[in-house]
C-alpha cells in the first residue's frame, strides 16, 4: 500500500515541479523582456552617475588642496562637508531612479494599449498575472536594485579619486555604513511606495489618454474640494504622508535645530510596527488585482 501510494504521487509531484520550474522561466524572461524593451531602467541610473563623477573630477581639478581649510573646521563640521558630495550622488542618482520608476508605471501598460502590440503579447502563453507582476517587479526589484548598485559603484570611484588625488581625510569615508544604511534604506522605500506603484500600474492600464493627468489631477482635485468645502488638508497631509512618511517612520527622527551632522539611525521595529505599512502593502494588493483584471479586460486603443 505504502509503495503504491508513493508510486502514484511521483507523477503528480514531478508534474508540480515542472509546472512549477515552468513558471519560474516564464515570470524570469517576461522580467529580461521589460529590462530590454525598457532599457532606461539602466541607462538613466548610469548617466546620472557618470554626471556625478564628472563634476566630482572637476570639483577635485579645481581645488586641489580645498581640503585643508577644512581641515581647522571642528570635526563634526568636516564630518558634514566631506559627506556632501556622497550624498550629492545619492539624491542624484535616487532621483533619476525615481522618475524613471514612475513614468515606467505610467506607460507599461498604457503603450502596448496605444501600439496595439497587446495582441500579441496576449497571443503568448503568458497570463496576465504574470505579466502584471513582472511589470511591478520592475520599481520595486529591478529598479532599487540597479540604482542601489550604482550608488555603491558611484561611492566607491569617488572615494579612489579622493585618494588618488591625496585629499585629506578621504579615507575617513565609512563607505561599509552607508552601504548598509542604503541597503536598509531602499528596502523600506520599497515596501512604502508599494501603494504608489499599484497606483500607476492601475491608471497606466485604465487611461485611454494622459495617464500623468489621471495621476495628478485626481488627488489634486480632492484637497481643492476638501479644502474649500469644509476647510481642512486631511487627504493632502495624507497624501503627503505616503510619499514622504516612509524616511520618518523607518529612521530615528533627530530634532530640528540639531546643527551638527549626525548619521541616521534606523528604526526597524518602528517601521514594521507602523499601521500605515501594512495598509499600504494590503491597498498595494488590492491595487495589482485591479490592474490585473483591467490588462484582462481592457481592449486596445
Amino acid at each position: 500500500m505504502s509503495i503504491g501510494a508513493d508510486t502514484a504521487s511521483t507523477p503528480v509531484a514531478h508534474s508540480a515541479a515542472q509546472a512549477g520550474a515552468s513558471y519560474g522561466r516564464v515570470f524570469a524572461w517576461s522580467v529580461r523582456r521589460e529590462i530590454w524593451e525598457n532599457r532606461s531602467v539602466w541607462i538613466a541610473p548610469a548617466a546620472a552617475s557618470g554626471f556625478v563623477l564628472f563634476g566630482f573630477i572637476i570639483s577635485l581639478v579645481r581645488h586641489p588642496h580645498g581640503m585643508d581649510k577644512v581641515a581647522k573646521m571642528p570635526l563634526p563640521a568636516q564630518a558634514a562637508i566631506h559627506m556632501i558630495p556622497y550624498g550629492i550622488a545619492v539624491v542624484a542618482i535616487l532621483i533619476t531612479s525615481g522618475v524613471v520608476a514612475l513614468f515606467y508605471c505610467l506607460g507599461t501598460l498604457y503603450n502596448e494599449r496605444r501600439d496595439r502590440s497587446i495582441l500579441f503579447w496576449k497571443s503568448m502563453p503568458v497570463s496576465d498575472v504574470t505579466t502584471v507582476l513582472a511589470k511591478a517587479s520592475i520599481p520595486m526589484a529591478v529598479l532599487p536594485l540597479i540604482t542601489l548598485l550604482f550608488i555603491c559603484a558611484t561611492q566607491l570611484v569617488m572615494l579612489l579619486l579622493s585618494a588618488a588625488a591625496s585629499t585629506p581625510f578621504w579615507g575617513a569615508v565609512p563607505l561599509l555604513r552607508i552601504w548598509g544604511l542604503l541597503a536598509y534604506g531602499t528596502v523600506t522605500l520599497v515596501l512604502w511606495n508599494a501603494p504608489l506603484y499599484g497606483w500607476l500600474l492601475v491608471i497606466s492600464a485604465w487611461a485611454k489618454r494622459g495617464p500623468f493627468l489621471w495621476t495628478i489631477l485626481p488627488p489634486f482635485a480632492v484637497s481643492v474640494v476638501e479644502k474649500l468645502a469644509f476647510d481642512t488638508s486631511y487627504f493632502a497631509n495624507f497624501v503627503q504622508y505616503r510619499l514622504h512618511g516612509g524616511f520618518s517612520e523607518a529612521f530615528v527622527t533627530l530634532p530640528h535645530h540639531m546643527k551638527v551632522f549626525q548619521w541616521p539611525e534606523p528604526d526597524p521595529a518602528k517601521f514594521f510596527s507602523t499601521p500605515g505599512l501594512w495598509f499600504g502593502l494590503l491597498t498595494a494588493i488590492a491595487l495589482f488585482a485591479l490592474a490585473i483584471h483591467l490588462r484582462r479586460r481592457r481592449e486596445p486603443m
